[in-house]
């Protein structure tokens, strides 16, 4: 396991990705980016921060899809993977995060968890099982705000009221406890899910983050099937044992459903 992940949450690798391959991932991610927002644009004009699903075919031609596959399946990317997760981990989603449209929306701590999980639940997944985001900036941008070490410990007091706008507070005050993480083209920001940040708006940003989890079927139950790639695609892979995972999960659950049914 990764030390500093381990002690503060998050860990970042910088100029990780090669020059080419970050060329191809932004020329996808535009790619689905422009084709999203056609289909979305009344969300993406009036608050959106991100979309997901960048592997599903709505917005992208096969061959378009296989070069993100091969990218999350390659041998480099997968090794830093179980570097952090342990023998197996499973994929779970992609997203990619840009600036909102109005300039004045402003930006909001949170912990993942939050948007469908009680405070007793996201108390209890501060003990796993894990979700982790592997961001990669596709330019130059302002980065990220993290607040070391609440990927294993709750809130302190104001914390909790400006992440829950409790008691008069909002959710886009400054935290003393936040640390801001800059990040260049092609770095490597990997962050647990569990822990509280906030995205930081400025400079055209578009980072796209692959996401892992654990192998728990309660986990896994989020994973879109449409996200996932098919057995030909999986062969010409280095390493395709995170989607391998996710699509076993997928299939035993669906099993034990069947049969208990």
């Amino acid at each position: 396991m990764n030390k500093d992940y381990e002690e503060n949450g998050y860990v970042v690798f910088k100029s990780f990705v090669r020059e080419n391959d970050l060329k191809k991932l932004r020329e996808t991610a535009t790619q689905f980016h422009q084709s999203w927002k056609r289909k979305n644009a009344q969300f993406y004009a009036e608050k959106a921060v991100n979309s997901a699903y960048l592997t599903a075919k709505e917005h992208l031609k096969n061959d378009e899809r296989e070069s993100f596959f091969k990218f999350i399946g390659s041998a480099k990317f997968m090794d830093v993977v179980t570097s952090i997760m342990g023998d197996r981990p499973t994929f779970m989603n992609t997203q990619l995060f840009f600036d909102p449209v109005n300039e004045s929306q402003k930006n909001y701590w949170h912990r993942d968890p939050q948007y469908h999980m009680s405070i007793d639940e996201q108390k209890q997944a501060l003990l796993g099982p894990n979700v982790v985001h592997f961001r990669i900036p596709l330019s130059d941008e302002p980065g990220i705000e993290l607040i070391p070490g609440t990927h294993r410990r709750w809130d302190k007091d104001d914390e909790l009221d400006v992440r829950l706008e409790r008691n008069g507070r909002k959710n886009h005050e400054n935290l003393s406890t936040g640390k801001a993480v800059e990040l260049d083209a092609g770095d490597l920001l990997i962050f647990s899910a569990n822990m509280i940040h906030r995205g930081i708006y400025g400079m055209d940003r578009m980072s796209l983050d692959i996401l892992f989890c654990d192998p728990v079927p309660e986990l896994v139950k989020f994973v879109d099937s449409n996200c996932l790639p098919d057995s030909d695609i999986m062969e010409r892979l280095e390493n395709a044992d995170a989607f391998k995972s996710a699509i076993e999960i997928k299939t035993n659950n669906k099993a034990m459903h069947a049969t208990s049914t």
